[in-house]
């Protein structure tokens, strides 16, 4: 599932190709994936529209429109956003179209159909259930430490609850939480001051690296040119069981916690 460096990798994308350009057409081929506001007809209330500026917030990719309106996507787990010149073959799965007046169109695939786009309204609060964004400045080491603060969630499940910190996913968890040296199923609360202090360095270390990597393809991700990013080869424990550990050479583990699996080193993170 493409997390927060992925996501933003896709976002800076598509800001470097459509912004400014002018939407023709839209092409829905699977209704669910496409969603508007009651009354409102998501084929129709776009055409025409144009194209003001591509964001990230969380996961989510949004677009800014003309009338002020928005356009929030999420690729859940195979979902991809690629710019296409018209006349190229499509990607399998193209379940949405966007045909711009210059003839580029704006393919969305998603094999396993769960991502959606979402028309939003001007003015429309779409993404108060979010948290805080790890690469803002309201994301600090106090303020970390207070989130942590009497919790008994373990620390990966608590990073992974995008109701706290929006964007970071399981291979982020994985990586930063090795970085930090700390054990993925400790207690929140547990951690001591410096301990997350370290945490929140890694979290911000490891996403800005991947970020310049243009994020991990491990499955199916690819950016918005339809590219794979890099991270993936230095990636220390994500998907690495019995590999030897990059710090201390014992064997990584992979374990299940709150339903997901994770790797770490049980030398390493204590």
């Amino acid at each position: 599932m493409p997390e927060l460096p992925e996501v933003e990798t896709i976002a800076r994308g598509l800001a470097n190709v459509v912004v400014g350009k002018t939407i023709a057409s839209v092409d829905i081929r699977l209704p669910k994936m496409a969603i508007a506001p009651p009354g409102v007809d998501f084929v129709r209330a776009l055409a025409g529209e144009s194209i003001t500026g591509v964001s990230r917030r969380g996961k989510y990719v949004v677009m800014g429109l003309a009338s002020g309106r928005k356009l929030v996507t999420s690729l859940r787990m195979t979902g991809r956003l690629v710019v296409q010149q018209d006349g190229e073959a499509e990607y399998k799965g193209t379940h949405i179209v966007f045909h711009y007046m210059d003839g580029t169109r704006l393919s969305f695939a998603d094999l396993r159909t769960f991502g959606r786009m979402r028309l939003v309204e001007p003015g429309e609060v779409w993404d108060k259930s979010l948290g805080l964004e790890p690469l803002s400045k309201g994301f600090t080491p106090e303020g970390f430490i207070g989130m942590l603060s009497g919790r008994t969630t373990p620390i990966k499940a608590l990073l992974l609850d995008q109701q706290r910190i929006a964007g970071i996913g399981n291979i982020y968890a994985c990586e930063a939480l090795w970085d930090a040296g700390i054990k993925p199923g400790r207690p929140a609360k547990a951690l001591t001051k410096p301990a997350v202090r370290r945490l929140h360095r890694a979290i911000i270390e490891v996403l800005t690296r991947a970020i310049k990597m243009r994020g991990t393809s491990v499955d199916d991700y690819v950016d918005a040119e339809g590219l794979q990013g890099g991270f993936q080869n230095v990636l220390a424990v994500y998907g690495k069981k019995d590999e030897p550990c990059p710090r201390c050479g014992k064997p990584i583990v992979r374990t299940v916690l709150a339903q997901r699996g994770t790797w770490w080193c049980r030398n390493c993170q204590r």
